[in-house]
């Protein structure tokens, strides 16, 4: 054998050594720790899910999980902000946040997360984390190993079957669907990351040169790009559900409408979540799933571990366990949360693929294939910038 090949190997077993020695340690560290896991809370298969994470590291490594359910991801973010303010720089209260997008980047800009410690992560060896993949991107940022990816999320509409055959095709086919139609559809307020999405979903398809939305905002630029969005939606808004002029909160309110028969469609950032609400007795079971022609946003969902945290290798340990093979598994199946894995199928053993292919199916759960393409979500500051213009127009004073 070569000399420099040899040398290879000798450097990849003792790394890989290292890598398991430095793992055992943070499992040693973890034990007996409470994880204080910052979640939105307002989904009780989500919910339900994290909790059984809990039971499952409590039994495996000795660490608990304990959900603090938040209505917006901004909570947590002021609380580790204030935290840093008052230089609590260890002891926080914060130890594992689900983060997305502006938040992301404002804790990343903020020096506010803990990192990088994705690589360090046994079960990262299932990731493709190559520069540009999804589990790599977040919002066009690069998570540059600062938070960890656990779920897929495709925004998609849901609605009745038996009272509209023909949902809209486009965006832009809702003006006169909603037209024909009075009254029947409706959105949650853009200050939910829902509402907000819908608003980016139609900006996508509406703005004349979709390129720009994937670098930071100018005001130039967000005038020229949102003006063809403004104009659609002054055409829709008279036609929405108590004309526009009263919203519903979030996704769970606006479902609650749908199943109520007040209105025929809603929207979910889980393909997944119609079957589960079927299931559950909150939708109708004629309740399906549709995309507009040319896909839709989509994203992975994220874990971050705040700078402070009071209990980071237990937050390690919790980061880890969600991308285990057998937990992603779990996860997809659709009778506990129906989401997407994040996981390389290519990377999988058979034993792990065979679990995936044995995931029971439902009426009203699409395929990955039927979802369509998946569009990339705009810079985090067109987030922030759309919802507050929205405000500026269509909120009283």
């Amino acid at each position: 054998m070569r000399k420099s090949l040899r040398a290879a190997l000798v450097f990849t077993v003792l790394a890989t050594c290292a890598q398991a020695g430095d793992w055992q340690a943070t499992l040693d560290a973890a034990k007996g720790q409470t994880v204080y896991f910052n979640a939105w809370g307002g989904d009780e298969r989500t919910n339900a899910f994290i909790s059984w994470v809990g039971e499952q590291t409590q039994d495996r490594y000795d660490v608990s999980v304990q959900q603090v359910k938040l209505t917006d991801t901004a909570e947590a973010v002021t609380r580790v902000l204030s935290e840093k303010a008052a230089k609590q720089d260890r002891g926080g209260s914060v130890d594992l946040i689900w983060i997305n997008g502006p938040n992301f980047v404002a804790m990343k800009d903020q020096g506010l997360l803990y990192g990088p410690f994705v690589a360090d992560l046994p079960n990262t060896q299932y990731l493709d984390l190559s520069p540009g993949a999804p589990n790599a991107v977040d919002f066009t940022t690069p998570v540059e190993g600062m938070e960890s990816p656990w779920r897929l999320a495709k925004f998609v509409f849901n609605y009745d079957s038996a009272r509209i055959q023909t949902p809209p095709a486009t965006m832009a086919g809702f003006v006169d669907w909603a037209a024909r139609h009075p009254g029947r559809m409706t959105h949650p307020n853009p200050s939910n990351f829902m509402g907000a999405t819908f608003l980016k979903q139609a900006l996508l398809e509406l703005t004349p040169d979709p390129k720009v939305l994937q670098h930071p905002v100018t005001e130039d630029g967000f005038a020229q790009a949102t003006a063809p969005l403004w104009t659609w939606y002054d055409a829709l808004r008279p036609n929405m559900w108590r004309k526009g002029e009263t919203l519903p909160e979030n996704q769970s309110v606006q479902q609650q409408l749908l199943n109520d028969g007040e209105i025929d469609i809603a929207m979910s950032f889980d393909p997944a979540s119609t079957a589960g609400a079927i299931a559950q007795g909150l939708l109708p079971e004629t309740a399906r799933v549709f995309v507009p022609e040319g896909g839709t946003i989509g994203n992975v969902s994220f874990v971050a571990i705040p700078y402070n945290a009071a209990h980071q290798p237990g937050a390690m340990v919790v980061a880890n366990f969600l991308l285990d093979p057998a937990t992603q598994a779990h996860m997809q199946n659709i009778d506990v949360l129906g989401s997407f894995s994040v996981l390389d199928p290519a990377r999988l053993d058979d034993q792990a693929r065979a679990a995936f292919a044995a995931l029971p199916t439902a009426p009203a759960l699409p395929k990955l294939e039927q979802l369509g393409p998946t569009l990339l979500e705009p810079h985090a500051s067109w987030t922030t910038r759309l919802t507050q213009e929205w405000a500026r127009r269509y909120t009283r004073e």
